[in-house]
């Protein structure tokens, strides 16, 4: 009796343990293939979902039953999700359940209009670039501006964290609130002791962004010496605004390396070799530090700037004629150097 007994436990024990072996391996246990991501488009259906992990699990048998049993079918949400080694089904299906999708990096960088830069952003994004455009420009128009382009001012160049289901209007406000938050009232004090508009500011800055380098440090010498003309009722004569003119009526599909005198008569508002004055707008997305540098300008008697061949990336100021010619004329002799001509 007792053997008999003690074979019935054992089969028992048997017996759970291979359920319990069975329900750890479904759920539990690892079913990655491969790791990578796969895609939720907005208003997938549940086989395009089962479809999307598919070639990322060993046993997709098991993987749809455990998803099955967890209601996947009704609880999911939309995204890119990263698969990695060691995952469970219980996991991989909690994953898209809970939306816990991976977000990508953008780089914002010196994009010379907001609709170049849509259109970098949106190869990283469910979307099209025309949905963003779309939405830009009604966003712009909301504000009282005319397109998209007059939103330039919110941009920052920095790296920023998104996810590739962002939609149009949660993308921007990222950036109108960082751009809330950037004007204290201890800068919007500066910006009313410059004189200057904000759109002012705004476009200086990118003057200064382009002719830095996006270094910061020559930022305030160059926003003090171009504050010095502009007082001064000088034309700004900066070479990068003629690169953005010719590229801005272009499509930005130039590569202009060297600003030569055919491109100084270009007809556009943002030539400030061909107009006085600060231009109408920003000839490009700009960091902080380039709007902190036109608040809070060097003071100089600078007038001229000229890239120094000697120190790569930098520049020789002088507010004499004969010096700047000098200079000027050992940056061409350089530029000849390197076969530069365009």
């Amino acid at each position: 009796m007792k053997k008999i007994t003690a074979v019935g436990a054992l089969v028992l024990f048997l017996i759970g343990a291979f359920f319990g072996f069975s329900y750890y391996k479904k759920y539990k246990a690892n079913n990655v293939a491969k790791e990578g991501y796969f895609f939720v488009p907005t208003g997938a259906g549940y086989e395009q979902i089962l479809d999307s992990i598919r070639p990322y699990v060993k046993n997709f048998e098991a993987f749809k039953d455990v998803a099955a049993n967890r209601n996947m079918d009704r609880f999911n949400h939309p995204g890119r999700y990263k698969v990695v080694s060691g995952k469970s089904n219980t996991e991989l299906v909690d994953m898209i359940k809970n939306g816990n999708q991976t977000d990508l990096t953008f780089r914002i960088g010196d994009f010379g209009d907001v609709y170049q830069m849509m259109g970098k952003v949106a190869r990283k994004t469910e979307l099209d670039s025309l949905s963003f455009i779309k939405e830009f420009d009604k966003i712009a128009q909301q504000k009282g501006l005319n397109n998209a382009e007059d939103l330039k001012k919110y941009f920052f160049i920095d790296t920023y964290n998104f996810f590739w289901t962002v939609k149009p209007n949660e993308f921007f406000k990222k950036f109108e609130d960082q751009y809330n938050d950037f004007w204290t009232a201890e800068r919007k004090q500066k910006l009313q002791q410059s004189g200057l508009t904000e759109n002012q500011v705004y476009a200086l800055a990118s003057i200064v962004y382009k002719e830095s380098g996006g270094k910061p440090d020559e930022q305030k010498t160059i926003a003090g010496l171009y504050l010095n003309r502009f007082h001064k009722g000088m034309k700004l004569q900066s070479d990068p605004t003629v690169i953005y003119a010719i590229n801005k009526d272009t499509g930005f599909t130039q590569d202009i390396r060297r600003v030569l005198y055919k491109h100084l008569t270009h007809p556009s508002p943002y030539n400030t070799y061909a107009n006085a004055g600060i231009p109408p707008g920003p000839i490009c997305i700009v960091d902080k530090n380039s709007v902190d540098a036109v608040l809070n300008p060097e003071k100089n008697n600078y007038i001229f700037m000229a890239a120094d061949p000697d120190k790569f990336g930098f520049h020789r100021f002088t507010a004499s004629d004969a010096e700047h010619a000098k200079n000027a004329k050992d940056y061409q002799a350089w530029l000849n150097s390197k076969n530069i001509t365009k």
